[in-house]
């Protein structure tokens, strides 16, 4: 599948965030077109050639083979926020429209202040009967973790779960027996030689899988049943068309019991394309197929890599993981 695909347009895009999210103010990739649409390329910077393998094998399966049939054709989502001041993270819960809201936090060691704040703002926009999850992606040793999860969930009126508290398997084993709060495994599912260990270690109660990290809809398929876990699909922060991807995971898993973080389109200052995929009333359509870029937006700056200099560190990146997958290009 992926020797005999060849791309026929080749789109280096940049678009701002809106805050801050994950260390970064601007977002970049590929996007691809091949025989099925429309795929996106964006590993994070940082990311090396081996592991940003899967985010090319995810964007080749979506333009050259799609993606397997759903068996539902909405999606619950959350709205995410990211480590804004309290006023903003209420304006931003109550602008979403979703009933289920995850809040970044620890975002640097002394922040639980500030997190408290944040998710008892969150709460206060969403009411009681909304639910509230929050990502430590992996920052807290067990003791911190512990103590934090406790002053949280009393912030928030009662978590639903907290994802990726630490960073190795056995911290989270470690965190989740001493909590009342539901573990979510994260980068340990993504970086899993064997994902089923998350489940026989105690490590977690759910499991976050991610289209794009995890290689396409059919590798994070397999995934999920390997893990052996209830899932919640969430984004990498793609722009909508590498979005419909983690829509067409979440279509197409057996069982989808809790929202799924794919409403981070919001996050973006731009999109590249006319109608980006904003969920309405919480929920987001399943797509059959991505949506196509419009060109004009990838033309007025808005969505165009303008800086020469990434737009060519780009292109040689997708030249070197196309290489290590065997994927001839054109275009």
């Amino acid at each position: 599948m992926i020797g005999a695909v060849e791309f026929a347009d080749v789109r280096v895009y940049a678009v701002g965030l809106r805050t801050r999210f994950r260390g970064i103010t601007v977002r970049e990739g590929v996007l691809l077109r091949g025989p099925a649409g429309w795929g996106e390329f964006c590993p994070f910077p940082e990311y090396g050639d081996a592991e940003s393998a899967a985010w090319l094998a995810a964007a080749v399966e979506a333009c050259s083979v799609g993606w397997p049939p759903p068996v539902r054709d909405r999606v619950p989502v959350n709205c995410t926020v990211p480590a804004v001041d309290a006023e903003t993270a209420h304006a931003m819960v109550v602008a979403a429209g979703c009933r289920t809201a995850k809040v970044k936090v620890a975002d640097h060691p002394s922040s639980l202040a500030a997190d408290l704040a944040r998710v008892e703002a969150v709460r206060a926009a969403l009411g009681p009967s909304g639910s509230v999850r929050v990502d430590a992606n992996g920052a807290w040793p067990v003791p911190t973790a512990v103590a934090a999860i406790r002053a949280l969930d009393r912030a928030a009126g009662g978590l639903e779960y907290v994802e990726q508290p630490c960073a190795t398997l056995a911290e989270l084993a470690a965190v989740r027996r001493l909590v009342d709060v539901r573990i979510a495994a994260d980068e340990s599912i993504r970086r899993a030689a064997d994902p089923l260990r998350v489940a026989v270690s105690g490590a977690a109660d759910l499991a976050v899988i991610k289209c794009s990290p995890l290689g396409g809809v059919r590798a994070a398929l397999r995934v999920a049943e390997a893990a052996g876990l209830p899932c919640v699909v969430s984004s990498a922060v793609e722009t909508s068309v590498g979005l419909a991807a983690g829509l067409a995971l979440a279509g197409a898993l057996p069982s989808l019991d809790f929202a799924c973080g794919l409403g981070t389109a919001s996050l973006l200052a731009a999109d590249v394309v006319a109608e980006p995929l904003l969920p309405v009333d919480g929920q987001l359509p399943v797509p059959r197929s991505a949506p196509a870029p419009d060109p004009e937006l990838l033309t007025a700056g808005g969505g165009r890599a303008a800086d020469p200099d990434r737009h060519r560190w780009w292109l040689e990146r997708l030249a070197r993981v196309a290489r290590h997958l065997g994927v001839p290009q054109a275009g």
